[in-house]
This record gives C-alpha cells, structure tokens and sequence, in this order.
C-alpha cells in the first residue's frame, strides 16, 4: 500500500466534506495518556501509561443548528504504552515503550447546550479508523551490570484485524489498521474549544491474533486538547 497517497486522500476527502457543507474548521493539537490493555476483560495498568501527542483537523457539520452536529476530523496521533522491570540502580533491570504513530480518522455525534455568550457544552461518541505510519519501539537495561539497549522503527503488518491470518508478518509485529470507539466532552466558544477525549479500541494490535477473541492488547487513549477555529 502506498501510505502517502492514502493520507492526502483521507485529508482531501475530510476538508472537502466539511467545505461542501459551509462549516467551521478547527486546528488542534493536545496530550494523550497512552495504553495498552493487558487483561482479556480490557483493563489497563495505569503504570504502563505513555505520554504521547497528537495534531490535526476537526470539522463541524451542523445537523441542528447549536444542538447537534457531525464532527468528523483527520489526526497525527501517538499510541502504546511502556513497561519497566526494576530501576536503573538495580543490577539488572528492564525497560521498553512502544509509541506507533496512527493516522486517524474519527467520525462524532456530537450535542451540544448553549452556555451563553457564544459558550457551549458538548458531549458525543462515534466510531475511528486508523492506519499505522511510523512510530518507535525503544528497549533499555542492564543485566548483571552491563548495560544494553535497542532503538528501532516500527514495523506493520497489513494482515485484517477481524481475523487471525497474518499476511507474512512475525510474532510481535504490529497490525497496520486499528479501529474503535470515541467519546468526547468539552467546551467551544467563537473561536476555540477544548475537550476530553477518550478513545476504546476494538481490533488487537498484535499481527496474527483474533480481535474477537477478548479485550487484551488493545489501544486505549485519554487523551486533553485544545483547538482553534480557522
């Protein structure tokens, strides 16, 4: 797959969508609070959060004028999570963070409850897909006192997450797609907004597992934003 066509198409087809409708652009950017589910019921360790960013494009499609629109939107955003065995006073110790980089395309429903003098509440949710890009998988430690450590890009597999084929990839290597669910609560005003956002992901981000089998190893994503209408 050419990855840098597919990206121009998917910003392409996001802006034109929110032109056509004559709606609000916002540009925003913010810090996501990074995991990984690591039991089949989906919970996470809070010890295995990684900070992370993300930047990019929201649009405002009005269905209800000021009570309810479509926010789709097109997103640069770090995922993964870390894990760490022992500290670096120790003899031996262990540590590893896994930051993919997506780009990600959300679609809310989003409501909103004017506040006055142009303020809004809003809360909504709505599906996301993503596509993997880049990103770096770092490991670091010390065994018996020696110390090691590894830095490299990491790779994606494009095998379907609804399935357990692989196309070609090793154990370990991460599936390009992810989908999932989001959530979102915030404010909006003339000019800028900011929310909390939480995005559940769906599809197991390991290359040649079932995403239908439980909730393990899966994206989950709080994540804080700030953003400005163009």
């Amino acid at each position: 797959m050419k990855i840098k066509p597919f990206c121009l198409a998917l910003l392409t087809a996001v802006v034109s969508t929110v032109s056509a409708q004559n709606s609000s652009v916002f540009i925003k950017a913010g810090y996501n609070m990074a995991n990984i589910s690591v039991t089949e019921s989906g919970n996470i360790d809070e010890a295995r959060m990684l900070s992370s960013f993300h930047v990019g494009l929201q649009g405002d499609i009005p269905v209800i004028k000021n009570i309810l629109s479509i926010q789709p939107g097109i997103l640069f955003t770090g995922k993964g999570a870390k894990f760490q065995q022992g500290s670096t006073s120790d003899a031996s110790y262990y540590r590893e963070s896994t930051n993919p980089m997506y780009l990600e395309v959300p679609v809310n429903v989003v409501v909103k409850a004017p506040l006055g003098d142009g303020a809004k509440f809003f809360a909504g949710a709505g599906p996301y897909v993503a596509m993997g890009i880049g990103g770096r998988n770092k490991v670091e430690g010390k065994l018996f006192g020696v110390a090691f450590d590894n830095n490299e890009k990491i790779n994606f597999s494009n095998d379907d997450p609804t399935t357990s084929g692989e196309e070609g990839a090793g154990y370990g290597i991460l599936r390009r797609f992810d989908y999932g669910l989001n959530g979102t609560i915030g404010f909006e005003g003339d000019k800028a907004m900011f929310s909390v956002n939480y995005g559940l992901g769906l599809a197991k981000i390991q290359s040649g597992t079932n995403s239908n089998a439980d909730d393990k190893n899966k994206h989950r994503v709080l994540s804080f934003t700030v953003g400005f209408r163009l």
